[in-house]
C-alpha cells in the first residue's frame, strides 16, 4: 500500500484550492471547446469540419442534460459541497452558464462560417432561396405523402392539456387567427423524432431543407381555414441523470422505470429561436415552467448536432481519404486461428487501425468450436447491431455455458442494454447485472477451452467497449493472452462481479475497487523513492480524465520529488501543471484529432530512463477519477511480454507524446494552446495509419518496416 498523499496544504500555507485544482465542469467545457476548435482546423477536409461542430452540439447537449442538471439539483435542494477547486454548487452554476452560452455563440460563428463554405462546394443547407417551382413542387408532395400524416397539431386552451415534450424534442408554436370568427388560436406541432431533421431536394447541388421549415412552409394544408400570424421552432432540454437507491429490489424493473422518469425529467435548458413568435413564446414559458432554465435564443440551428445528418451526404472530396484497418497477421498466419495464434504468443491489437472484427471473430470462433466449454463477457456498451451478442447468442444455442455480465447502468446506453439482456436469457445465456450501486466497466472476456493437455483459457482485456461502431473511431488496445495467472485472475473478476466474492488477492491482474488506487499509488511510491535516490524517475499516463484528488495529491508530490510526469489526458483534467513548488515536472496535454483517443496505458520508469524496456507498463480500462478507483470494478492489466510491451510503450505511449500536430498544451491558468508545429511535425494518428504495428504482424513484420520513434528526434529516417 503507498503513503498518505502529501497535505499540499500544509507545504503551500498560502494555495487554496483554486490555486491548486481546476474545476471539473469548466474543464469539460474546455474539452468542448478544443473540439469546436476542429471545426475551424483549415487542415481537415470541409464535411469533417462539419463532423466536429456536430460531436460539439452532442457533447454539449449531454452536458446540460448531466452535468448541469445535477448542478440545478444541488441548488435546488440546498446542498453546499464544495467542489475540488473549493466552488460552491451555485459558484460552479453560474460560471458554468456562463461558459454554455460563450460555447454556444461559437458554434453559431462556426456554423455561419462553414454554412458559406459548404454552398461555395454545393452543398446548400437551409437555403430557402435556392429552391426552384420544381423543387417547391416535389417538397409539397413529399410533405403532403411523408410529414403530413405523422403530425397531430394540438390547440393550446383550457380544453386541451399542454401535452408533453419529451427530452430532446423539437416542436413548432404557430400563432393563428380562425378565419370564422377572428379568434386567435395557438397550436403546437411536436415533431415526431422518426422524422429527419434534413429533407434532401433531388438535383446536382445538394439541397438540404429542415423539416421544421417544410412544416412551417406547408402550414396551410396542417391548418386550414386559419390565417397564420406567426411561428417558432424550439427544443428542450431534460434532466437526463438516474438515480437508483441502493435498496432497489428489483434492478432491472427499476431502471425500467428510471429510463421513463428521464424522458419527464425537470427542464434544464429550453432553445428558441431568435425571431420566435411572443405570444407563443410567453404561453410556451408559462406551460413549460421554465424559470430556474437557460433560455437559449439562436439565430442558426437548434440542435446542432443534427447536422451529422449533412455530414452523411455523398461527397468523398469533402471528407477523410477512406480508412481500411488491417487485419492483424500473426491471426492471418495461423489460418485465421484466433486460438493457434494466441497461444503461441500474448498479442495487443491497436484500434482503429486493426480491425476491431479480430475481436468478434475470438467469440464466434469459440462459439463454433467444439472444444469450446464456457465463455464469459463483460458488456457495458455493445451497440445496435452487435455481432458480440450475436456470436453470444450462438454459443448458447450451441449448449456452451455462457456467462454475460451486463451493465444496464451505462449512462443513455441503459435501454439498449435491457434489450440486449433480455435476448441474451432467451438464448440460454446466463445475464448477470452486477453491483447496484458499482458500474462493472471492466472490458474482460474469457474462454474455456479442452485441450490435449486439458483446459485452457484464453482471455481478451481492452480499454474500450465490445462496440461495433465506436471502435472505427475510438484509439483503443485490445490484448489477448492465454497465460493461466491472467485467466485465474479473470476468473475471480467475474465471480466478484457475479457472486459478490471478492478476490483475496490476485497474480497479474489489479482489480478496482478492490485494490486498484493502492496498486497505483505504490507505483508512485517507487517512482519517488528512485528519485530521491538519484535514480531516473518518470511516469507516462495516457487516459480520458483526471478529477480525483487524491490521485492528483500524490503526483503532486511525486513532481516535489522530482519525478518527471508526461500526461496525455484527452478530456477532463483537475490537475494544474506548472505551479511553482506543486507541479514544476508534470506537463499536461490533450489530443484532438481525426479519431478519439480512448485508451488508457500507465507507465512507470523503473529506474531506468523513459522509455525502457524495464519499465512498468499497464493498460486499463480505468481513468484515475474518484468513480473508477473506488466505485467502478476496473482492470489494470500490466503488459508483460517483451514484443507487446514495446508496442505499448516504444510505439502507442511514445507517438502520443512526440505528437506535435493535434496536441494542445495545459497551462498553469487552465488555458489550452495549441502546440507549435515544428519543422518536422509528427502526426500519431497518421502515423499509425501508416506504419505497421509490432505484436499483430508476426512474420511478415520486416524489423526496418516501423521507423523507430525517439524520445529525443522524433522519428528517425
Amino acid at each position: 500500500m503507498g503513503s498518505e498523499p502529501v497535505n499540499l496544504q500544509q507545504s503551500r500555507p498560502a494555495a487554496t484550492s483554486g490555486d491548486l485544482y481546476f474545476n471539473r465542469e469548466l474543464s469539460w467545457l474546455a474539452f468542448n471547446e478544443r473540439v469546436l476548435a476542429e471545426a475551424s482546423n483549415p487542415n481537415y477536409p470541409l464535411l469533417e469540419r462539419l463532423r466536429f461542430l456536430a460531436i460539439s452540439g452532442s457533447n454539449l447537449d449531454e452536458f446540460v442534460m448531466i452535468r448541469v442538471a445535477g448542478l440545478a439539483g444541488q441548488v435546488q435542494r440546498g446542498i453546499e459541497r464544495l467542489s475540488i477547486d473549493g466552488s460552491t454548487p451555485s459558484q460552479q452554476l453560474a460560471a458554468v452558464r456562463e461558459r454554455v452560452v460563450r460555447l454556444s455563440l461559437t458554434q453559431e460563428k462556426t456554423w455561419r462560417e462553414l454554412h458559406e463554405q459548404l454552398s461555395a462546394n454545393g452543398i446548400h443547407v437551409a437555403d430557402e432561396h435556392r429552391i426552384s417551382p420544381d423543387a417547391i413542387d416535389w417538397l409539397e408532395t413529399y410533405f403532403l405523402e411523408e410529414i403530413m400524416p405523422v403530425l397531430t397539431p394540438q390547440a393550446l386552451d383550457p380544453a386541451h392539456p399542454f401535452p408533453f415534450v419529451t427530452n430532446g424534442g423539437l416542436g413548432l408554436l404557430f400563432t393563428l387567427t380562425r378565419q370564422a370568427d377572428d379568434e386567435q388560436v395557438i397550436e403546437m406541432v411536436l415533431i415526431p423524432p422518426a422524422l429527419p431533421r434534413f429533407v434532401q431536394v433531388p438535383g446536382d447541388d445538394a439541397l438540404f431543407i429542415s423539416v421544421a421549415s417544410l412544416i412551417c412552409r406547408f402550414a396551410d394544408h396542417v391548418f386550414p381555414g386559419f390565417t397564420i400570424e406567426g411561428d417558432g421552432l424550439f427544443r428542450v432540454l431534460r434532466d437526463s441523470d438516474i438515480e437508483i437507491e441502493e435498496e432497489a429490489e428489483d434492478l432491472v424493473r427499476t431502471f425500467r422505470s428510471a429510463i421513463q422518469r428521464r424522458r419527464r425529467g425537470r427542464v434544464i435548458q429550453l432553445e428558441l429561436e431568435e425571431d420566435f413568435d411572443p405570444v407563443a413564446e410567453q404561453v410556451l414559458l408559462e406551460q413549460l415552467g421554465v424559470s430556474d432554465a437557460m433560455v437559449m435564443r439562436t439565430d442558426g440551428i437548434i440542435g446542432m448536432s443534427s447536422l451529422s445528418e449533412i455530414v452523411a451526404a455523398d461527397r468523398r472530396d469533402l471528407k477523410f481519404e477512406s480508412y481500411n484497418p488491417r487485419y492483424p497477421e500473426r491471426i492471418r498466419e495461423h489460418d485465421g486461428d484466433c486460438f493457434a495464434a494466441i497461444r503461441e504468443k500474448d498479442i495487443v491489437i491497436h484500434h482503429p487501425y486493426e480491425s476491431f472484427e479480430v475481436v468478434v471473430d475470438f467469440i464466434r470462433q469459440a462459439a463454433a468450436d467444439p472444444d469450446v466449454v464456457a465463455i464469459k463477457q463483460t458488456l457495458y456498451r455493445a451497440g445496435n447491431q452487435s455481432a458480440i451478442i450475436s456470436a453470444l447468442i450462438a454459443a448458447a444455442e450451441e449448449g456452451k455455458s455462457v456467462t454475460a455480465v451486463v451493465e444496464i447502468k451505462a449512462r443513455f446506453d441503459e435501454e439498449q442494454n435491457l434489450m440486449w439482456a433480455s435476448k441474451l436469457e432467451r438464448a440460454g445465456v446466463q445475464v448477470i447485472y452486477g453491483f447496484v450501486d458499482w458500474k462493472t466497466h471492466a472490458k474482460v472476456a474469457m474462454v474455456v477451452r479442452r485441450e490435449e493437455d486439458g483446459f485452457r483459457t484464453y482471455c481478451h482485456f481492452g480499454t474500450g467497449n465490445y462496440h461495433p461502431v465506436t471502435t472505427r473511431t475510438y484509439t483503443d488496445l485490445s490484448f489477448f493472452t492465454a497465460e493461466p495467472e491472467f485467466s485465474r485472475d479473470a476468473a475471480k473478476l467475474f465471480n466478484f462481479v457475479s457472486g459478490y466474492v471478492e478476490p483475496r488477492s490476485t497474480e497479474a491482474l489489479v482489480i478496482s475497487p478492490i485494490h486498484l488506487r493502492d496498486h497505483l499509488y505504490g507505483l508512485i511510491d517507487a517512482e519517488i523513492a528512485n528519485a530521491l535516490a538519484g535514480k531516473p524517475a518518470a511516469i507516462w499516463g495516457k487516459c480520458n480524465q483526471i478529477t480525483d484528488q487524491d490521485m492528483i495529491a500524490k503526483l503532486y508530490e511525486a513532481s516535489q520529488a522530482g519525478v518527471e510526469i508526461e500526461l496525455i489526458v484527452r478530456g477532463i483534467c483537475c490537475l494544474r501543471p506548472g505551479v511553482a513548488g506543486v507541479s514544476d515536472n508534470i506537463r499536461v496535454k490533450s489530443i484532438i484529432g481525426r479519431f478519439l483517443e480512448h485508451g488508457r496505458i500507465y507507465a512507470f520508469a523503473n529506474g531506468h530512463a523513459m522509455p525502457s524496456s524495464n519499465a512498468k507498463v499497464y493498460i486499463s480500462s480505468a481513468d484515475l477519477m474518484e468513480r473508477n478507483l473506488d466505485r467502478r470494478v476496473e482492470a489494470l492489466i500490466p503488459i508483460r511480454n517483451r514484443t507487446v510491451h514495446d508496442q505499448v510503450l516504444q510505439q502507442v505511449l511514445l507517438a502520443n507524446v512526440l505528437d506535435s500536430e493535434q496536441s494542445w498544451w495545459l497551462r498553469e491558468d487552465g488555458e489550452y494552446l495549441r502546440a507549435e508545429t515544428p519543422d518536422k511535425p509528427f502526426n500519431c494518428h497518421h502515423y499509425f495509419m501508416t506504419n505497421p504495428s509490432l505484436s499483430g504482424r508476426g512474420d511478415a513484420l520486416d524489423p526496418d518496416a516501423v521507423p523507430k520513434l525517439s524520445l529525443r528526434k522524433g522519428r528517425d529516417a
